[in-house]
């Protein structure tokens, strides 16, 4: 039986999201209590991290020891990767020693080639392109707090990035609506192929209505030599007080992180009462906990 392979949201239909969400919940309950479960007693999760990462690395080396595995830190300096092994020779190997490969990149067909040819799952820590496994703990704090996703608004204000292409398949499979706030130049470019998503010039008519206004940095890791533009083209789409307001008392404020406060977000918001960030990130560890269970568990 083929492995199964979480690259991103599309590779599990709405049914096991919402099995995920519902375990991940669960297992945060068990946490909470101080209950021992231990599942992947044995098991190991390798970890290729050629992008920095502290809320990637932390939560699936913690979640690993919590349900009994462990998991080993691989960075392209501690394996032939760096040296220019081709990405399917260290797949195969790899698969032969561990029970699952979790991989922080840049180019989203590193993850689809060693995925090809890996004989154990392989889940997609952050690539260029999406960033599955921060939607599963963003979902999980929506419903803690609001319950169900469909029917309502979530802005994303930001550029089309790898979060916000998968906010737009998670628009698709949970029947929500997304407004995306960006410069055109910014804007997805394949955003015709998810109907359930709309791209808006204007920051104010982005957010209104907004049951959850989302956001993150302006210049992500490779971008550095953009900053200074893109700063300057997202100046009006920053979310402040005044753009919260126009979203409404009730919406929540998300933020996957690091935040740099005084420009994609100020500080009264990211740390104000309608924030949800810190219990966000936590749920990363949660999230992988359920995402680790369904994937390396035998299947019934």
């Amino acid at each position: 039986m083929p492995p199964r392979h979480f690259l991103t949201l599309a590779d599990i239909d709405a049914e096991t999201l919402e099995s995920l969400l519902r375990r991940a919940a669960e297992l945060r309950a068990l946490h909470h209590d101080g209950s021992l479960h231990e599942p992947l007693r044995g098991r190991v999760l390798g970890m290729i991290f050629e992008k920095s990462s502290t809320r990637t690395r932390v939560s699936f080396e913690a979640g690993m020891a919590q349900l009994g595995g462990s998991a080993l830190f691989l960075s392209p300096r501690d394996t032939q990767l760096g040296r220019g092994e081709p990405i399917e020779d260290t797949a195969r190997v790899l698969s032969g020693m561990v029970d699952a490969v979790m991989i922080r990149t840049f180019d989203h067909s590193t993850v689809e080639r060693f995925a090809g040819a890996s004989s154990v799952p392989v889940i997609n820590g952050l690539t260029d392109d999406h960033h599955p496994c921060q939607l599963l703990a963003d979902l999980q704090t929506w419903q803690a707090h609001r319950g169900e996703l469909q029917g309502r608004t979530v802005t994303w204000m930001g550029d089309g990035n790898n979060m916000c292409r998968s906010w737009m398949q998670a628009a698709e499979m949970m029947d929500f609506r997304l407004a995306i706030g960006a410069p055109s130049a910014y804007a997805p470019e394949d955003l015709a192929d998810y109907p359930n998503s709309r791209h808006e010039t204007d920051p104010q008519a982005a957010v209104e209505g907004a049951d959850l206004v989302v956001t993150d940095v302006w210049a992500s890791m490779g971008m550095e030599d953009e900053r200074q533009t893109r700063l300057e083209d997202f100046a009006a789409y920053q979310v402040n007080e005044a753009l919260m307001a126009a979203a409404g008392e009730q919406a929540l404020f998300m933020h996957c992180l690091p935040a740099h406060r005084g420009e994609e977000v100020t500080a009264d918001v990211i740390d104000g009462p309608r924030s949800v960030v810190w219990e966000e990130a936590e749920n990363r560890l949660h999230a992988q906990k359920a995402l680790l269970e369904w994937l390396v568990t035998p299947r019934r």
